[in-house]
């Protein structure tokens, strides 16, 4: 964390300044109070919550990323994912013109099964590795569209759309807010397209997170319930895809509402996706995850976690975590247990056992290093941990020098 040229308070002080406002004034926009606006700015609080991070971005109207420096410096190889980025982002701007695309794509089944590598990659949290593989295979894609006809064409632009899901989702993790605005769009432009049913709540799937940025969390709500709509024939049908996506979009409003403060919308909506993920896996029709969502019984246990930290309480989460079948947990992919892990250091340091918050941490970065290194809420918990651990150092220093009748 050296590479921070400033800290977020200090961050904070500046763009509330910038907009001539009082602490007294972003207090009161927030709901707080002016001592601990004062207290963040000057590094006594560490935000480790994405909802209060989000609500602070908003009322000093700048992005999250801006308050928080994101991304992240490193070394000269930790920084080649955005020359991918930016080649990603030159794809995604001219995706209108005529591919630049030598020789003759692959069939669409072709490109589908080139995707899996995205997949395995998704879910082991690598996301720089999906960036430099991605320019390419739009491109493909894009070049299939525009010489296929009939299903063959809508497939190309299933697979286009599918790639800046990828796309999106990486650039979240490392923190991109051009190539996440950029991806969002051009996946609803390529899934009215591609003749998939389920895309278009796919792509608002992405949306609703993406609002989060921005604290809407009653619009994330809505968005997802028009989604919702959007599937809810197939749903009762039974369809597996349609089931996934059904789950995935009730596990997004269930953020939602937590965020907003809503626990029994929160408590709703899980249930729903608990329904859902019961018939996924009592039903008899193979895994489809061609729209790359991880839904299963598991990742409803641990945003059941999640939502229960975004409410604020720890205790309940640790509750459920005990209740939790470790199988299930250790059934989803390192991208999902790492998240999870960082979920549980929040927990039990909020609980007050920093040992098994630094415990649980140092596990989320084994599983899933990228991922948790690049995270805001996985390096301020860590400044919490180290900053508690000096505090406590420097008072049993001081305590002893008592008992020495030394001068502090």
């Amino acid at each position: 964390m050296a590479d921070e040229t400033e800290t977020l308070g200090q961050r904070m002080r500046r763009a509330r300044l910038r907009l001539g406002l009082t602490q007294a004034d972003v207090a009161a926009r927030l709901r707080r109070t002016q001592s601990w606006v004062s207290k963040v700015e000057s590094g006594d609080i560490e935000l480790d919550r994405a909802s209060v991070i989000n609500a602070l971005a908003g009322v000093l109207h700048i992005h999250p990323n801006e308050l928080i420096e994101r991304p992240f410096t490193g070394s000269t190889a930790e920084n080649q994912w955005q020359v991918s980025a930016a080649l990603t982002l030159r794809e995604l701007r001219r995706y209108d013109l005529a591919p630049t695309f030598e020789g003759a794509p692959r069939s669409a089944a072709e490109l589908w099964t080139a995707m899996r590598q995205l997949h395995l990659l998704r879910d082991e949290a690598d996301n720089t590795a999906i960036l430099t593989l991605l320019p390419d295979l739009l491109r493909e894609a894009r070049a299939l569209a525009e010489t296929a006809g009939g299903r063959e064409r809508e497939e190309a632009y299933a697979v286009y759309a599918v790639a800046c899901k990828f796309g999106h989702t990486s650039a979240h993790a490392l923190g991109h807010p051009e190539l996440i605005t950029l991806a969002a769009e051009r996946a609803g432009w390529a899934a009215q397209r591609s003749g998939d049913p389920l895309l278009p709540a796919v792509v608002d799937w992405m949306r609703a997170w993406d609002m989060w940025a921005t604290a809407d969390w009653d619009d994330a709500l809505a968005l997802g319930d028009k989604a919702l709509r959007g599937v809810s024939a197939a749903y009762e049908r039974g369809e597996a895809p349609a089931l996934r996506v059904w789950g995935s979009l009730q596990l997004r409003a269930a953020v939602s509402a937590a965020r907003a403060g809503n626990a029994v919308e929160a408590e709703h909506r899980l249930k729903l996706a608990d329904e859902s993920a019961r018939r996924v896996t009592a039903g008899s029709q193979p895994v489809d995850d061609r729209h790359s969502l991880t839904f299963s019984a598991g990742n409803v246990g641990i945003h059941r976690v999640n939502v229960a930290l975004e409410l604020s309480q720890q205790d309940e989460a640790l509750r459920l975590h005990e209740r939790l079948d470790p199988e299930v947990v250790g059934a989803l992919p390192a991208s999902r247990r790492g998240h999870y892990r960082m979920d549980l250091a929040r927990a039990y340091l909020w609980s007050g056992q920093r040992d098994r918050a630094f415990t649980e941490l140092a596990a989320a970065e084994r599983i899933a290093p990228q991922l948790i290194r690049n995270h805001p809420i996985a390096r301020a918990t860590l400044r919490r941990i180290v900053y508690g651990e000096r505090t406590g150092v420097r008072e049993q220093l001081r305590r002893m020098s008592a008992r020495f009748h030394l001068s502090a």
